[in-house]
C-alpha cells in the first residue's frame, strides 16, 4: 500500500494515545504539528510526565472516562509489551470496534486483538519519529478497511516514512533491524570514539569526530541516489587507510558476521514477546 495522503485534520472524531512516553510522544508531537487539534486527542497514562500533564494547556484530555470521548477514530498504543494485557480492560473499554494502531515490540494482531479487541494495525516505527525522520512498517488485519488503512498511515506518517507489508511474520526482523537499528547506530559512535581515543586522542575530540562522522554519514546516505555500497567505496582507496580498516571490518570475525548474530538475537527476542 502507499501513502493514502489523507491530512490529518480531516479525520474525523477523537485520537486515544495509550501511552506517553518518548515513541508516543514523538507520535502526538507529530500529529500536532501537522495541525491536528489538540482538543482532539485523548491521553492514557496513569504515569504521565510533568510534560505530558503540561499538553492539558493546549486543550488534549488526560485520562478522561471513556464514556466522555465521544466517537474514537483510533486507539495508538504505545504502551511497554510488559504492561500491555494489566491495561487490556481500559483499552477495551476505548477500543470498541475502532481502529487500533499498536506499536508495541512484539505484540501480535491476534494478540492485540483479543486483549483490547477493535480492528488492528500493527506498527513498528524507531526513535528518530522524535525528528521526524524515522521510518515504520506496518501490517493489517483483514477486516481493516480501506478507510482505516489511510487514517492509520496518516498517523504513523507523522513522524517519518511508512511502508506496508502483507506478511505479518517479518515484523519479528523488521523490529530487529529498524527498530532497533538506531542503537546499532550509537553504539557504532560510542566504539568509533573510544577507538579513537585508544589510538591516541584527546577523549573530546575523539567523540565530536565520531559523532559527526556518523552523523554526516547518514545524512549523505539519506540524500544520495547512490547505494551503501557504492558510497562505501567511494571513500575507499586500494592500498589506503580506509581499506586497511575495511580489512579487519569485513573479515570472517568482522562486523557482517557480528550484525548477523545481533539481528537474530534481536529477532528472536521479538518472537519471545509475543508469547
Amino acid at each position: 500500500m502507499t501513502s493514502s495522503n489523507l491530512p490529518l485534520a480531516d479525520i474525523n472524531g477523537t485520537l486515544v494515545l495509550a501511552g506517553a512516553g518518548k515513541m508516543g510522544g514523538a507520535m502526538l508531537t507529530g500529529w500536532l504539528a501537522r495541525g491536528f487539534e489538540p482538543k482532539r486527542v485523548v491521553v492514557l497514562d496513569p504515569f504521565a510526565s510533568d510534560a505530558t500533564k503540561a499538553l492539558g494547556t493546549i486543550g488534549v484530555r488526560l485520562n478522561p472516562p471513556a464514556n466522555e470521548i465521544g466517537n474514537v477514530a483510533a486507539l495508538v498504543v504505545a504502551v511497554k509489551p510488559q504492561m500491555f494485557r494489566e491495561a487490556g480492560p481500559t483499552l477495551r473499554s476505548f477500543a470498541g470496534s475502532s481502529l487500533v494502531v499498536s506499536i508495541m515490540a512484539g505484540a501480535t494482531i491476534a494478540g492485540i486483538s483479543e486483549v483490547c479487541g477493535g480492528k488492528v494495525v500493527r506498527a513498528m516505527p524507531n526513535t528518530p519519529a522524535a525528528i521526524g525522520r524515522g521510518i515504520t512498517v506496518a501490517v493489517a488485519a483483514g477486516e481493516v478497511s480501506t478507510e482505516q488503512r489511510g487514517i492509520a498511515d496518516a498517523l504513523l506518517r507523522a513522524t517519518g516514512s511508512v511502508e506496508w507489508i502483507e506478511d505479518e511474520s517479518l515484523m519479528d526482523a523488521v523490529t530487529a533491524v529498524s527498530g532497533s537499528g538506531p542503537a546499532y547506530v550509537f553504539l557504532l559512535a560510542e566504539e568509533m570514539a573510544r577507538a579513537g581515543v585508544a589510538a591516541g586522542l584527546p577523549v573530546e575530540l575523539a567523540t565530536k569526530l565520531a559523532r559527526e562522522t556518523v552523523s554526516g554519514s547518514g545524512e549523505l546516505l539519506h540524500r544520495s541516489e547512490l547505494d551503501s555500497a557504492t558510497l562505501r567505496k567511494n571513500v575507499t582507496s586500494p592500498g589506503g587507510t580506509t581499506a586497511a580498516a575495511l580489512e579487519v571490518l569485513m573479515g570472517a570475525d568482522g562486523f557482517q558476521p557480528l550484525l548477523t548474530r545481533a539481528i537474530a538475537a534481536a529477532t528472536k527476542r521479538s518472537k519471545e514477546l509475543a508469547k
